[in-house]
């Protein structure tokens, strides 16, 4: 799933007591004996709960009393006038979303030396006909008068119900914990108070102890220049990686363009390149294995990596920091060394797009040719088709089916799938039975045209038996509802394994005890080129498909 913290901020929305002024600007204590509220009850609540109109009126007067004379007095928290100038350099829309009277806000603001009220695109105060908080209104409401997503802006507070109507209202969260490095103990702090400050840490995206690490937060999420990805956040990126593989003489840097490797002793060099274009949740999950897969079914280990990475412009540095974090991960988990690369923001794409280039090696004696292919040989698939569709589906068009009546669960149970879409294990299996004769990766086109590619780089007719053919129920259904072929379907996750017939056993055997299905659907044939399809007995039509059916949904 979407990280919640690789997101793009376009407004920043901030509560005001305790955040943008010093917290000890207001002594709530006063106020509350003033009207007797007790010390564990919101004062606005306690207020409304007062039985009748001449109660709640005189609290009120007294409270904006209250508030009046406390803004004269505050003080502009540290770092808050420095970061709301910052916010307006980056172009970021800027508001406050208070419980205090406009009134008092006004008031405050007269303390600040460089800021002022002309600085802030909105304030809503509980003057408005809305509640501020701790409902969502007012932050939905702020992002209907700024044209902006919910999802796009920061709400920045001190108190839980700043983080609670910010969280509500589909928005990202800063909880700036006064309390933190304060001399005194926490145990001094009122136990209502302490249960907030817990609950704040608790469910907030964000927690700073100051103003000034809000702009670290906002600088990550901020929508970037077309260009190179600018080197400071570059090399911010790349400490986050360990380059311990003793094969890689050069590794990347700040000024390294190239990466250089020794393959001394090694028999084969396997290369392989591919794009991926059509995902964009796990991008870098998908990049790693799509490459990798392919260099499996020659018989080589994949070993180096090189990416090139594309983010449309507008891109937030915290989304392209994501994609790398899934690049590193996805690479240690399989032994790839991620060698260097080249990140960039262009108007060339309008969403992200990785090119990876894998290197791996084998001994020219191991090496997996599909000429080798020989007729009577068996034709094996693994897991089954569309796997790596059925994902990017999920992922991608999640809302579009649940819309069309497919339940939550096993849209979340298709979205698992990228787990699987990996074919690192079944290649390595085939590889060691000496009857393997030829692999290929079920990628673009699905299964149709991977078949086709397989008896075309092979040089021989393959008979498949389309009744034998896997088909998950759940891709089963995804199609259906959006009206494509599974067969036409982006598949990796799937291997094709030609086998001579005398080793078939021990290959079934050893893949079904890794726990990877395999089923037997064809066999080969004469040398030739094509698919002779079977269906119930009889001759089919085996489908074409120009392009892979998933471009049909983008």
């Amino acid at each position: 799933m979407r990280n919640r913290k690789s997101f793009c901020i376009k407004a920043v929305l901030f509560d005001f007591d305790g955040t943008l002024t010093r917290p000890d600007a207001l002594d709530f204590s006063v106020i509350r004996e003033a009207i007797s509220c007790p010390a564990d009850m919101p004062i606005l609540e306690f207020i409304e709960s007062l039985p009748t109109e001449e109660q709640r009126s005189k609290a009120f007067l007294r409270l904006q009393s209250f508030e009046l004379r406390a803004a004269s007095k505050s003080e502009p928290n540290p770092g808050a006038e420095e970061l709301i100038r910052y916010l307006i350099s980056k172009k970021l829309r800027v508001g406050i979303v208070s419980r205090n009277t406009l009134q008092s806000l006004e008031r405050a603001l007269q303390n600040f030396k460089t800021i002022g009220i002309s600085d802030f695109d909105l304030m809503i105060s509980r003057d408005d006909p809305i509640k501020p908080k701790p409902s969502p209104d007012g932050v939905l409401s702020a992002a209907r008068q700024m044209g902006i997503k919910p999802e796009n802006i920061l709400f920045v507070g001190d108190f839980i119900f700043d983080i609670r109507a910010g969280k509500h209202a589909g928005a990202m969260t800063v909880f700036i914990d006064n309390d933190a490095g304060m001399s005194n103990s926490l145990s001094d702090i009122p136990k209502f108070k302490l249960e907030a400050r817990n609950a704040s840490i608790s469910e907030s995206d964000f927690t700073v102890s100051c103003l000034a690490e809000v702009r670290d937060i906002v600088r990550l999420r901020i929508p970037l220049p077309a260009g190179k990805f600018p080197n400071e956040l570059l090399k911010g990126a790349l400490d986050r990686f360990s380059f311990d593989d003793p094969s890689v003489l050069i590794n990347p840097g700040i000024g390294e363009d190239i990466a250089a490797v020794t393959v001394k002793g090694e028999e084969v060099l396997v290369l392989k390149s591919d794009p991926i274009t059509f995902a964009t949740d796990s991008i870098g999950h998908y990049a790693v294995l799509i490459n990798a897969n392919d260099i499996a079914t020659s018989g080589a280990v994949p070993r180096w990596m090189l990416t090139t990475l594309l983010f449309p412009c507008g891109t937030a540095a915290s989304e392209i920091f994501g994609v790398m974090q899934d690049l590193k991960d996805v690479c240690a988990e399989w032994k790839i060394t991620l060698c260097g690369g080249h990140t960039e923001i262009t108007d060339a794409v309008s969403r992200p797009v990785v090119t990876g280039m894998l290197a791996g090696t084998v001994a020219e004696k191991d090496l997996i040719d599909k000429r080798n292919m020989r007729k009577g040989d068996k034709v094996f698939l693994t897991k089954g088709i569309s796997v790596e569709g059925t994902s990017i589906i999920a992922r991608e068009f999640g809302e579009q089916l649940e819309q069309l009546g497919m339940p939550v669960s096993e849209i979340e149970t298709c979205k698992t799938f990228l787990s699987h879409i990996s074919i690192l294990k079944e290649a390595e299996i085939a590889r060691q039975c000496k009857g393997t004769s030829a692999m290929h990766d079920v990628t673009e086109g699905g299964l149709a045209t991977a078949l086709m590619e397989l008896s075309i780089a092979g040089n021989h007719n393959i008979r498949v038996v389309a009744d034998k053919i896997p088909i998950f129920p759940q891709t089963r259904e995804i199609c259906r509802l959006f009206h494509i072929d599974p067969l036409g379907l982006i598949g990796s996750g799937s291997l094709l394994i030609c086998c001579r017939e005398n080793s078939c056993e021990e290959l079934i055997c050893s893949i079904r005890e890794a726990g990877i299905s395999v089923t037997c659907i064809g066999e080969v044939l004469e040398q030739g080129q094509g698919i002779k399809a079977v269906r119930q007995g009889r001759a089919s039509e085996w489908p074409d498909f120009e392009v892979d059916e998933i471009t049909r949904l983008f």
